[in-house]
């Protein structure tokens, strides 16, 4: 195949706007927004989604800007919505156990059904306890029991007041005390003065006598004790007779209103029945005993918040599975909090603090969350491993609290918790991860693996354009004409170097997007327009590339040596790209080589100052062992060359100027010169052939944009592998020179169609294979051919060689 001067259409792909079947985007918002090019992603995320069994989450892999977040939280909602609400996740206290709260699920709607009915049911308490134990009808039952005991204890007493009497002793009550007391003669108290002047033997009758009535008080106190104490157990179970029915009203009426059967039914009996216990066993606190009880009020407040029920997950409103993103994955918002109150140096808590994290939020349904936010905290990671393996959720602080104070801790029953997580991740992060834990990965069966590009066509273009469509609705712009949609397409193509695919990233569209919309609205537009689109590229390249800038004004003032017109031998502009992260341009470099006869082969300059990558090296060798085949007939050869990417200095990679390696250092064997306007990219294999390259369009417009300001003489250009003519989608400045004669586009399949058309000389090669074991005619190559040249030369050093080696008898030798 000779070599091809490609035309303006092979220059970039074009679309006709007519093709698209609208005038403006506006008619296409009714349209949904598709998956565009997607589609292995999209069926890998539905199949994951469905999926109802254990280990099938989803790590989802892609470029940032892919559309991997929106698209699948997109698919997530629709899911979501044809699944059922999950339960509602309550904690009760645990009056076994308050340190251990109980988890409690609910069907939807009646965790916030319950707790309102607790609120109530506290307040009613409050109100209607008092009044039944202050009523008319348990005053008469209360006395009854009171009237029964005091009349037992009436009739011991005035035993023992009578016995007193009879030994001369008045007997009395002080403060719930008895109190006893000797008397005269005259029946007057004597003091102790008057008991002490009595005669002894009265004196001693009077201590029998006392001693008698102590053991008689002693024997009282112990008939009357029981009777007091049937007395308060008969009040206390009154008490419990007229609030227990109460209790039970409320408490079955509570029960009533959940008509939906639930798993945890008897959980929350038990848990009623304790609660009625509980009451019943503090109904003193809802008895007032005087105005000023605020210690029984403090205790009543306290007794109350038992009765409180914490609703951590209320998932009333909802219309199907939930849908958490998470996009802060610490430990507490991912997994729960225990929130602390400081009070008299210590850190009280009990089962109303207890928060809920995403997980638990998003039960029943599904969680995403980014890898690389989940990394940078080894906790919450550590945690989320033992969660995929176990399922079950217990809230926990995640140390020790980092506090001086004494803390009152908590453990939560565990819940079983039913979640997808979707994780979005790099490709980078995906294998890694398949590495270094193999037991976590196993938990993520479903790789949803994201485009980088996909192949155009009608229907791709169609779902782009409703992509910018409802992007511009989205963000409040104006809409795009079919003209602007074009343009937008057309640098789609632009972003993957590809006249076959478009780009999968499509934030990088939407930010086109709204800069073209900027631009439309500052000229007061109302339709986005090509030229809008146009001048929004144009500005972000301004905006970008002051380093191409300086590069191109240093060939501009001679700073850097090029050469654009003319021949010269061993010498030829080879073509790079600069990468710097946020832009990407081409740059001409000057690659030279000089030969010489020697043993040494090809010296690589930059290798040798360490100043070049592995890739690069790699051409060098591959070039080498492609010259060592191109004159095998003359093995091994007398060659020493050099090569040297000329004033470069920060370092080279890649094989890209294999190619031009090769031109230059055939153009010093042969002695043929090479055209200087037209400069070089290409790799070599060790069979000749041409290897598409990396950035063609940037090293295209780079080079053109040297010769321009120098000024196109029509005989400039540059050669590049034909393996890249679809990867063209060239500046229109560019087409424009082509068309015009200016600049011309060279493609070569193999390098001697690019030595001929660089030295206007037969290659050598022409008849000959181009892949596997050349056969030369004998003789070798055609003595004027650019190869017949380079092998006279190589017979020359051979020559130069040998006679260094073994020089003639009799010749002089220097001393």
């Amino acid at each position: 195949m000779t070599i091809l001067n490609l035309t303006p259409r092979d220059l970039r792909v074009v679309i006709a706007p007519d093709s698209l079947g609208f005038v403006e985007t506006s008619e296409l918002l009714h349209l949904p927004l598709p998956w565009i090019g997607q589609t292995r992603a999209q069926t890998a995320a539905r199949f994951g989604l469905g999926m109802g069994q254990a280990d099938y989450n989803l790590f989802v892999l892609g470029e940032v800007g892919s559309g991997r977040s929106s698209l699948l939280q997109q698919v997530m909602n629709e899911v979501a919505a044809t699944r059922a609400v999950p339960p509602d996740l309550c904690y009760l206290h645990n009056f076994n156990a308050p340190e251990k709260p109980r988890a409690l699920r609910l069907p939807t709607g009646q965790g916030r059904w319950l707790r309102q009915c607790m609120v109530q049911l506290c307040k009613t308490l409050q109100k209607e306890i008092p009044q039944r134990l202050e009523g008319a009808d348990f005053k008469a039952d209360s006395a009854h029991i009171e009237k029964t005991y005091k009349d037992e204890e009436s009739k011991a007493f005035a035993e023992l007041d009578a016995f007193a009497e009879a030994r001369n002793f008045t007997l009395y009550r002080e403060n719930g005390r008895l109190v006893f007391t000797l008397l005269g003669d005259k029946g007057h108290a004597l003091t102790e003065a008057q008991a002490r002047s009595l005669p002894k033997e009265r004196r001693n009758q009077i201590d029998q006598a006392e001693q008698e009535l102590r053991t008689k008080i002693t024997r009282f106190l112990d008939q009357t004790r029981p009777l007091n104490r049937v007395m308060t157990e008969g009040l206390v179970a009154l008490r419990r007779q007229y609030v227990k029915p109460l209790l039970t009203q409320e408490l079955q009426t509570i029960r009533d209103g959940i008509t939906q059967p639930f798993k945890d039914a008897a959980q929350l009996g038990a848990y009623f029945d304790e609660l009625m216990r509980d009451v019943l066993d503090n109904l003193g606190l809802f008895i007032a005993v005087d105005e000023d009880d605020d210690l029984r009020l403090e205790e009543l407040a306290e007794l109350m918040t038992r009765y409180r029920v914490n609703l951590l997950v209320d998932n009333e409103g909802l219309t199907g599975a939930p849908v958490i993103i998470e996009n802060n994955p610490s430990f507490r918002s991912l997994f729960g909090s225990i929130e602390y109150q400081a009070q008299e140096d210590a850190l009280l808590t009990d089962f109303s603090r207890i928060r809920a994290g995403s997980l638990l939020k998003a039960h029943g349904g599904f969680l995403m969350l980014h890898l690389r936010d989940l990394l940078t905290d080894e906790l919450a990671w550590e945690k989320l491993r033992r969660f995929s393996r176990s399922g079950r959720l217990q809230i926990e602080e995640p140390g020790p609290l980092l506090s001086p104070m004494a803390a009152v801790s908590l453990e939560p029953e565990a819940v079983d918790v039913d979640v997808k997580i979707v994780l979005i991740g790099s490709t980078e992060q995906y294998y890694e991860l398949q590495e270094t834990d193999p037991e976590f990965a196993r938990r993520f069966r479903v790789k949803v693996d994201f485009a980088e590009s996909f192949t155009s066509s009608a229907e791709t273009y169609a779902a782009s354009a409703v992509f910018v469509a409802h992007a511009c609705h989205k963000l409040g712009l104006p809409h795009f004409s079919a003209s602007a949609v074009v343009r937008l397409l057309e640098d789609s193509h632009r972003e993957v170097d590809d006249q076959l695919r478009q780009s999968a990233i499509f934030a990088h569209t939407e930010g086109l997007v709204m800069e073209s919309a900027q631009v439309c609205q500052s000229r007061a537009g109302t339709l986005v327009e090509a030229a809008d689109v146009e001048q929004a590229l144009q500005a972000r390249r301004q905006r970008h590339d002051y380093p191409d800038q300086r590069l191109q004004e240093s060939i501009t003032d001679g700073d850097r040596l090029m050469t654009l017109h003319g021949e010269k031998t061993g010498q030829l502009n080879g073509l790079t790209q600069i990468d710097l992260g946020d832009y990407r341009f081409g740059f001409p470099v000057r690659v030279t080589a000089r030969t010489y006869a020697g043993d040494e082969g090809l010296l690589n300059i930059e290798r040798e100052v360490e100043m070049s990558g592995p890739i690069h090296d790699k051409g060098v060798l591959i070039l080498h062992s492609y010259l060592s085949a191109l004159f095998a007939h003359m093995a091994p050869l007398a060659l020493n060359a050099s090569i040297v990417f000329e004033q470069e200095y920060h370092g080279v990679e890649g094989d890209s100027a294999s190619c031009a390696e090769l031109y230059v250092v055939l153009s010093s064997l042969s002695g043929l010169p090479l055209k200087q306007g037209i400069a070089v990219t290409g790799a070599v294999n060790q069979h000749g052939e041409v290897l598409p390259v990396g950035g063609i369009n940037e090293k295209i417009e780079g080079y053109f944009r040297i010769c321009e300001t120098a000024g196109l003489d029509g005989h400039q250009g540059v050669l590049i592998p034909a393996r890249n003519t679809r990867h063209l989608m060239l500046d229109r400045a560019v087409v424009d020179a082509v068309t015009r004669g200016d600049f011309h586009i060279y493609t070569a399949e193999h390098v001697s169609e690019g030595i001929a058309l660089l030295t206007s000389t037969e290659s050598g090669m022409e008849g000959f294979k181009r892949a596997g074991a050349l056969s030369l005619p004998p003789g070798g190559y055609a003595p004027n051919s650019v190869l017949g040249l380079a092998q006279k030369t190589l017979k020359a050093y051979r020559r130069a060689c040998q006679l260094a080696d073994h020089p003639k008898v009799g010749s002089k030798h220097p001393r």
